[in-house]
C-alpha cells in the first residue's frame, strides 16, 4: 500500500454533484479528499477534439476514454461496456473524467413540482419522497444562484425568489415557434445555466450551437467549473482514482475507502465522513462490489435496493418540415418546452410528459437524408436549403414509475482493473406506453398547428433515455425498502452518504440535474451540522 490518506470527508465521483458537495464542506471548514476514476482535461484539449471529431453527432465523441476508467460508448461501434439483459436497451452516455457527464449537457436546470414529490399520495401511482418541495426550494435556489440559473417566470413550480439570470434572448426560431402555437400550447423558456450576461468570471452565450457536446467558452455551467471551484475552496482532488472497496467497523461505520491508480497500485483512504457521488450506475456498481462477511450482498444493501428502480425518461420523437423557414441551429440547443402536459388528474391512468423543442442544427440530419432519397448536385444543395430551413425536431420526457425489477446489477465481464462491468435491465410499463399514445397526438397537434408535411414520428415501440437516469440509491424513510434517507444517508451505514441522482425516488417531466445538486447541498448541511456537534 502506498499514499495513506486521511480526510474528515471523502468524496468519491467529482462531477457536479459530488464537486458542489465538496466545495460547501470545504468553505465550512471540513477537510475534503475528493476522488475521481478518471482523468483531468481542460476545456480547451475537449474543444480541440470536437472540432476534429469525425463524429459529431455523438455527444461522447470529444470526451477521453481509458481502459482504466471506462464508459459506454457507442460510435463508431458500441463497446458493450453496459451489458444489456433487458427488453429495451439503456443506452446511458455518462462519462468519467473530472467534472463529469454534465459536460456534455444541454444545462437544463428544471425544479420539480411540488406533486413529483407526492404521486402516490396525489395520483396513486409511483412512490412519495420523505421530503417535499417546501424542503428543497432554498436549496433550489441555493443551486441556481451558483450556477447562474435563468428560465420562464411561471413553470409551475413555486418560487421565493425570481431566477438570478435572466434568460439568453429568444431566437428567431424561438419566437415563431412560440408564436405560432399559441394559445393552444404555451411554450416557455427552458430553465438553464447558461449565461445571459457575464458571470462568475465567464462570458455570456454568444450562440454557439454545441452546448451538447461542449460549450467552446464556458458560458455553460458544468460540472468541470464545479470541480474547480471545488479546489479553490481547498477541496484535495485526486485524479485517475478508482475506487473499489470499502472496510467498516463491526457498527457498520466506513472506516477506509480502497483505490487503485491506473497503474493498479492499491491506495488506503481513511476518512470521518464518506460520500458516493458518482453516477447512478457506477454508484450502485461500488457498492454492490463492496461486500464483506456483514454485508454480502454489498454494502448499504441489506434491503436490497441497491441498483434497483432504474429509472428515465423514456423518450419518443417526431420530426417535420414547417410551412414558413424559421432555421434551426442558430443559438443554444435547448431553447424552449411545452411543460403543461407535466401535471394533472391524468396522472392516475397515463405518464405525465413534457415536450422538448429542439434549436439544434438540421443540416447534417436533413442532408443526410436527401442523400439517401437520392439528390445530389444542385438539387442536393436546394433541398438542404429548404429543409434545413423549415425543419422541426421535438421529443419528450415521459415520466417513468419506479419498478424494483429495472435494475444494475453485476455483470461477468471484467475491466482492465478486473472490476465487475455493469448489467442493465431495462423494461417500459403499460403506464408510460399509455402516455406514449397521449404524446403521439399532441405532436400530430402541433405539427397541423405549424403546418407540417413530411411528419416522421419515431418507431412505434421503440424508447430512447434521456440520459435522466434516478432510482439506484432510492431514498426513504423505510429501511427495509430504501438505500437512503432524506439526507442521502445510508439506512445500514452512519458515516456514508450518497450524493447524485441515484438517490431520487422517482424521475418527475424535467431533467434531474438540478434537484441532485439541490440535495446535495442539503446534504452538505447535515454533515456541516453534524461535525459541529460531534
Amino acid at each position: 500500500m502506498k499514499n495513506n490518506q486521511s480526510a474528515d470527508v471523502v468524496v468519491i465521483g467529482a462531477g457536479i454533484c459530488g464537486s458542489l458537495l465538496a466545495r460547501k464542506l470545504a468553505l465550512a471548514g471540513q477537510s475534503v479528499l475528493m476522488l475521481e476514476s478518471g482523468p483531468r482535461v481542460s476545456r480547451g484539449e475537449l474543444v480541440n477534439s470536437y472540432r476534429h471529431s469525425a463524429f459529431k453527432a455523438d455527444f461522447m465523441a470529444p470526451y477521453p476514454f481509458s481502459e482504466m476508467a471506462p464508459h459506454p460508448t457507442f460510435t463508431p461501434e458500441a463497446n458493450h461496456y453496459l451489458e444489456q439483459s433487458g427488453p429495451h436497451a439503456f443506452q446511458a452516455q455518462y462519462i468519467r473524467m473530472l467534472g463529469g457527464t454534465s459536460w456534455h449537457w444541454a444545462a437544463q436546470m428544471w425544479r420539480f413540482l411540488p406533486n413529483d414529490f407526492r404521486t402516490q399520495s396525489a395520483y396513486g401511482v409511483g412512490k412519495d419522497w420523505p421530503i417535499g418541495y417546501d424542503e428543497l426550494e432554498a436549496y433550489y435556489y441555493e443551486a441556481e444562484v451558483i450556477t447562474g440559473t435563468g428560465g420562464s417566470p411561471d413553470t409551475g413550480s413555486p418560487r421565493a425568489q425570481p431566477f438570478p439570470m435572466d434568460r439568453v434572448p429568444a431566437s428567431w426560431f424561438q419566437q415563431r415557434i412560440t408564436e405560432r402555437l399559441a394559445p393552444a400550447f404555451k411554450v416557455e423558456d427552458d430553465c438553464t445555466a447558461r449565461n445571459s450576461r457575464s458571470f462568475d468570471g465567464r462570458p455570456a452565450c454568444c450562440g454557439n450551437n454545441n452546448c451538447m457536446p461542449v460549450c467552446p467558452i464556458d458560458a455553460q455551467y458544468h460540472g468541470g467549473i464545479a470541480a474547480a471551484s471545488a479546489e479553490q475552496a481547498g477541496v484535495q482532488v485526486l485524479t485517475q482514482a478508482v475506487v473499489y472497496r470499502f472496510e467498516h467497523d463491526a457498527q457498520g461505520r466506513i472506516t477506509a475507502a480502497h483505490y487503485y491508480d491506473w497503474n493498479k497500485t492499491s491506495h488506503k483512504v481513511t476518512g470521518k465522513t464518506f460520500v458516493i457521488a458518482a453516477n447512478a450506475i457506477e454508484s450502485a456498481k461500488l457498492l454492490l462490489m463492496s461486500t464483506s462477511a456483514q454485508c454480502p450482498d454489498g454494502l448499504a444493501n441489506r434491503s436490497g435496493q441497491v441498483g434497483r428502480n432504474l429509472t428515465d425518461h423514456p423518450a419518443i420523437g417526431v420530426t417535420f418540415d414547417m410551412d414558413e423557414p424559421v432555421w434551426a441551429g442558430r443559438g443554444p440547443v435547448s431553447p424552449c418546452s411545452i411543460g403543461q402536459f407535466r401535471d394533472g388528474d391524468f396522472r392516475q391512468e397515463h405518464a405525465p410528459f413534457r415536450i422538448d423543442i429542439s434549436n439544434a442544427s438540421q443540416v447534417a440530419s436533413v442532408t443526410k437524408e436527401l442523400i439517401q432519397e437520392g439528390y445530389h448536385g444542385v438539387k442536393l444543395e436546394a433541398g438542404i436549403l429548404h429543409r434545413a430551413a423549415r425543419r422541426v425536431s421535438i421529443k419528450n420526457a415521459l415520466e417513468q414509475l419506479p419498478d424494483p425489477e429495472n435494475r444494475v446489477t453485476l455483470s461477468d465481464k471484467k475491466d482492465a482493473l478486473g472490476l465487475p462491468t455493469p448489467r442493465m435491465f431495462w423494461n417500459i410499463d403499460e403506464y408510460v406506453i399509455k402516455g406514449t399514445a397521449a404524446t403521439r397526438q399532441r405532436y400530430n397537434d402541433i405539427a397541423a398547428q405549424l403546418g407540417a408535411t413530411n411528419i416522421k414520428h419515431s418507431k412505434e415501440g421503440a424508447f430512447g433515455n434521456r440520459q435522466h437516469i434516478t432510482g439506484t440509491l432510492s431514498m426513504g424513510k423505510d429501511a427495509a425498502t430504501s438505500v437512503v434517507d432524506s439526507y442521502g444517508r445510508a439506512h445500514d451505514h452512519a458515516n456514508l452518504y450518497m450524493a447524485g441522482t441515484g438517490i431520487m425516488p422517482t424521475v418527475g417531466t424535467c431533467n434531474v440535474t438540478l434537484t441532485a445538486v439541490a440535495l446535495a447541498l442539503r446534504t452538505a448541511d447535515q454533515i456541516i451540522a453534524e461535525a459541529r456537534h460531534a
